[in-house]
């Protein structure tokens, strides 16, 4: 929702306190999002079939159509009757400042239930990205145990997370990776440093948004130039863009520097479309467009 006016005129901070407002919006509208299907939607785009692993609610018929058409395999999800699915409520005023209200739904209950065996004969790559907190240390745990090479993505749980949750989930994982900030908050509830994080997986990316990326492993730092879009419409997404783009490239074993220019290419699409899941693209007009903006 667009409110438009700022938000600055209509609190009052001698009366915080006893905060009561209303804004009346315009242009509402509503878009599916969540980690899990934004990476999955960007994933399928460039022709995989990415595999859901997650919990929704009983109005799920309309979002699961739309995985479903674009080759997301939607079958593990688990329905959780009595709840509605996790979505947030965001009013942006004309500075881009905002207020959000997350209602968890059925993200509050966990999608791992009792001794769960995974088959890792046809998983190719994982990625842990923020949910369940229960489930994101299960879920490491289990891909360590069947051998299947993960990323390691906490996000936004990170402060739900213990520190010991965090360097266990971190053990065995093929990349962690993470902001800036939120690599700070890591570094702070471990007591590790990179070095130390770099013993417990190979890679460690840290994305800066629109000046690209940092990718180190125990061998090489990589300084990854920004992607240009051609305009900044919604940032929303452009993470887990990053990371459908990433996951492509170590599936096709590219040198991880052109993994982390390609990630940035895809973010591009999700930024120039106001929603996270609005904009199309191919593989090769991604390829093409790599090509372009790299000068190769």
């Amino acid at each position: 929702m667009n409110f438009p006016g700022y938000f600055k005129d209509h609190i009052l901070p001698d009366k915080i306190h006893n905060l009561n407002v209303s804004f009346s919006v315009e242009n509402l509208k509503e878009n599916f999002g969540g980690t899990a299907g934004n990476i999955a939607y960007n994933l399928a785009l460039l022709g995989e079939s990415p595999e859901i692993l997650s919990t929704a609610g009983k109005d799920f018929d309309d979002y699961k159509k739309w995985l479903k058409k674009y080759g997301v395999d939607t079958e593990k999800i688990k329905i959780i009757d009595d709840k509605l699915t996790s979505f947030c409520n965001i009013i942006t005023d004309q500075a881009d400042n905002q207020l959000t209200a997350f209602y968890p739904g059925a993200m509050a209950d966990s999608w791992i239930t009792g001794n769960m065996e995974l088959d890792s004969s046809d998983k190719i790559l994982a990625i842990i990205a923020p949910g369940h907190p229960g489930d994101i240390v299960k879920l490491s745990k289990l891909y360590s145990e069947n051998n299947i090479p993960f990323i390691f993505d906490p996000g936004q749980q990170i402060p739900t997370l213990s520190g010991e949750d965090l360097k266990n989930s971190i053990k065995g994982a093929k990349v962690f990776i993470s902001n800036d900030y939120e690599l700070s908050l890591v570094l702070r509830k471990t007591n590790w440093s990179e070095k130390e994080i770099l013993n417990n997986a190979e890679i460690i990316i840290t994305t800066l948004g629109e000046k690209g990326s940092i990718i180190k492993t125990q061998k090489e730092n990589y300084e990854i130039q920004p992607a240009k879009p051609k305009n900044t419409s919604d940032p929303t997404g452009a993470g887990d863009a990053y990371r459908a783009g990433l996951i492509k490239g170590l599936i096709e074993g590219w040198p991880i520097d052109v993994v982390g220019r390609f990630g940035g290419v895809v973010s591009c699409y999700t930024v120039e479309k106001y929603g996270t899941q609005t904009h199309k693209f191919s593989f090769d007009q991604v390829k093409k467009r790599y090509n372009k903006n790299f000068n190769i």
